[in-house]
């Protein structure tokens, strides 16, 4: 049975969070959107030790959220999930009413759990937490691009303070100068009292998380970004201080190998993160590309669509080996200014894209951003994937099928992540 049951809150945050858990060694299964708790096919999960439940809950309606989270807790107690870990983005993106206050606050009660810890901080990818201030690299989370973002500006850096505001329980911090005490002195401080209490605990090194996840190891349920799943070693969930090893060579070996679907490639981008623009600037410099043209689309989608891969197809006739991209922004004036609808339209294109890329034969896909993400596997059809080899930080390498049995590999990419050459050297990992 899985050690560990996961509802992460988008779809690029739980592969995010699948990769780390598969670079411990263990053996991981994301599936796309609430399961139903009595499906057939539950025995199929039961034999990973970590699967993720992907849902599309950061922005959406908090009763909602909140309910497609639970239908996802009740299927990972069907299939006999250990323990729960919510998961959630690691710049804690929210709103004043939630939705990680709420869904945190509905795990908790469901379970009858009186305490939790509350773990933003991913080092690896340049997220910490010190005295409760989230930061982002060297800058506060208010101080960084995530101010200004569209859906869920985030303009106070306390994670105490933002949660406060979406939570019905109490919430309490735990400084660094405790975590660097050890496990022991933290473990004391995670202990229930007298009223459910959510936890914020500094961490700004592997090592903090390594600590963090070694003092759970007796809660049920425990909340955090992705760089938490780093502390946690294949032994039945616990996490073992002294060592970043992560089980056995073999398991970790055992645990990233996947099927590698030969066929075309393409890189769908949806992203408008200051990350992801500069991994588009790099990619053209030596890629076949395509920038969305948005009236033509608005015009007569169908038309549009069929030209794309019209062009596709060209580009793989005189190359197989091409690994052509599309995309949406060059710049933030991209994003500025534009018609009521416009994010709709690039996922819904990118997605028609990506159908009409796999009937050309197209096997190997990197799709940025995690609305596209979203509306990429949904429009393929992929239940589920198999996480493997990390090509970055909270980036993999997966295995899956769509829903007409065509096996494909796809990268779901969260626009923050990867290094600038993402896009040209990451299929390098499939060889």
């Amino acid at each position: 049975m899985p050690v560990w049951g996961c509802i992460a809150d988008d779809f690029t945050g739980a592969t995010d969070l699948a990769t780390n858990f598969v670079s411990q060694g263990f053996r991981t299964t994301v599936v796309f959107g609430a399961p139903d708790p009595d499906r057939s096919d539950a025995h199929d999960e039961s034999e990973r030790d970590v699967v993720v439940v992907a849902l599309k809950t950061r922005t959406a309606p908090v009763e909602q959220a909140v309910d497609e989270s639970l239908q996802s807790l009740r299927y990972l107690e069907a299939i006999g999930a250990e323990r729960i870990y919510v998961k959630y983005c690691s710049t804690f993106d929210s709103t004043p009413a939630g939705n990680i206050g709420p869904v945190v606050d509905a795990v908790m009660a469901e379970l009858g759990e009186a305490i939790t810890v509350v773990v933003p901080s991913f080092p690896q990818a340049a997220r910490t937490v010190y005295q409760g201030h989230l930061f982002v690299g060297s800058d506060l989370l208010s101080e960084s691009s995530m101010r200004n973002h569209p859906l869920t500006p985030m303009t106070d850096s306390s994670v105490p303070r933002l949660l406060s505001a979406q939570t019905v329980n109490r919430v309490g911090l735990v400084p660094l100068d405790v975590v660097r005490s050890g496990a022991d002195a933290l473990s004391d401080r995670v202990v229930p009292g007298g009223e459910r209490t959510l936890l914020v605990v500094d961490a700004i090194t592997e090592q903090d998380l390594a600590t963090i996840a070694e003092a759970t190891r007796g809660l049920r349920v425990v909340t955090g970004g992705s760089g938490l799943a780093m502390g946690f070693t294949h032994d039945a969930g616990s996490a073992d201080s002294g060592s970043t090893d992560g089980g056995s060579a073999g398991s970790r070996r055992d645990a990233r190998e996947i099927p590698i679907n030969d066929g075309y490639r393409a890189t769908l981008c949806g992203s408008a993160s200051q990350a992801t623009r500069a991994q588009v600037a790099h990619a053209k410099q030596s890629v076949p590309w395509r920038k969305l043209d948005l009236p033509a689309l608005r015009s007569d989608f169908d038309s549009e669509i069929a030209s794309l891969i019209d062009w596709a197809a060209g580009v793989y006739e005189e190359r197989a080996d091409a690994t052509p991209l599309f995309y949406s922004v060059d710049s933030l004036a991209d994003t500025q200014n534009v018609p009521a609808g416009t994010s709709e339209l690039v996922e819904q294109s990118l997605a028609a894209i990506a159908a009409g890329l796999v009937r050309l034969g197209a096997r190997q896909l990197i799709v940025a951003g995690g609305e596209t993400s979203g509306r990429v596997v949904s429009e393929l059809g992929i239940d589920r994937i198999t996480i493997g080899t990390a090509i970055a930080p909270g980036v993999a390498w997966s295995a899956g099928s769509t829903a007409d049995g065509v096996p494909v590999n796809v990268a779901l990419k969260s626009g923050n992540f990867g290094a600038e050459d993402m896009f040209t050297s990451a299929w390098a990992v499939l060889a």
